[in-house]
């Protein structure tokens, strides 16, 4: 049986956000990072994976408030599961301490959750989002593996293999994780489409590893991504989620203004959130105060949209 999770009355509208980041040797890195982590943030968790650099000596330095946890286990999906075990909020993001992901989107993930969202990923392919760090045949396995999905799984995600995701605490039960490398990722996304749980789609910005050399290896990770996925066909179905419920729904996040002009400053304002439900939209209102938000983002050309 699925279960149980709150309902957005239940869960409230004021709830604490941590966030947690896999770091192993990001010394330089974590600079960039950890200064760009908004106010909202309650708690802030470095999952260490034995770094034999500052990189603990570091984080301390800049953000005296951190929680250092050591790593249990190897890979990034370890890591996840070791700071998702400690993590106090009722929210949890995910961040990349190399510089990959912005820290000043966390107020859209952590608004498309507050409008009714269970589960929000980031996606590279959506009007207002990109990448500065995608080879040509990394593009063509990941738009792959999304059709893939698409076909076994339902849905209608537009990137899977990208690991800017928030959700609530509550749905780590479903989520029932066991990854321990970057397919943990792929695991996720597609563990909360087969249990029915609202996802939700932002659009991100994946900027370049600021310093050093990354751990992905496209080919031996993109073939750990393929057995996920077919894994997934063998594991047993999720019990339904009840009628609140609706399976192959997904909220699209509004999508960002095209103009290149500088947006005010703190502009609240109200977004209208498309939700398709069993054929019909309904447009959901919640408030966004943009100052939260990074200008950037919403200035950012949408030249970058896959077709």
């Amino acid at each position: 049986m699925l279960p149980e999770i709150g309902s957005l009355a239940e869960r409230g509208q004021t709830p604490r956000i941590t966030v947690v980041i896999p770091a192993l040797n990001e010394e330089r890195n974590l600079i960039e990072v950890l200064p760009r982590i908004p106010h909202m943030v309650d708690e802030v968790i470095l999952v260490d994976g034995g770094s034999t650099d500052r990189t603990v000596e570091t984080a301390r330095a800049l953000m005296p408030s951190i929680r250092i946890v050591n790593q249990v286990g190897r890979g990034k999906g370890a890591a996840l599961r070791t700071g998702f075990g400690a993590a106090t909020g009722d929210i949890i993001v995910m961040l990349d301490a190399d510089g990959s992901t912005n820290p000043g989107e966390i107020p859209a993930f952590v608004g498309a959750l507050l409008s009714g969202a269970d589960f929000a990923k980031g996606s590279r392919f959506l009007q207002g989002s990109g990448t500065a760090d995608m080879t040509f045949h990394r593009k063509l396995g990941n738009g792959a593996f999304v059709q893939l999905v698409r076909v076994l799984f339902g849905g209608r995600y537009s990137d899977l293999c990208y690991g800017y995701n928030a959700f609530w605490t509550d749905v780590l039960p479903v989520l029932a994780l066991d990854g321990d490398g970057l397919e943990i990722e792929t695991m996720m996304n597609v563990r909360a489409l087969r249990a029915g749980l609202k996802d939700a789609e932002v659009p991100s910005y994946e900027s370049r590893r600021g310093y050093g050399i990354g751990h992905l290896r496209a080919f031996p990770d993109g073939l750990r991504v393929l057995r996920t996925i077919f894994a997934e066909l063998r594991r047993p179905s999720p019990a339904a989620p009840g009628q609140r419920r609706l399976a192959d729904q997904v909220l699209q996040w509004p999508e960002r203004p095209t103009s290149n002009a500088p947006l005010p400053h703190a502009i609240a304002e109200t977004a209208m959130i498309p939700i398709p439900v069993e054929s019909e939209t309904i447009a959901m209102p919640i408030d966004i105060d943009r100052s939260m938000v990074s200008e950037q983002q919403f200035a950012r050309s949408g030249d970058d949209r896959l077709d």
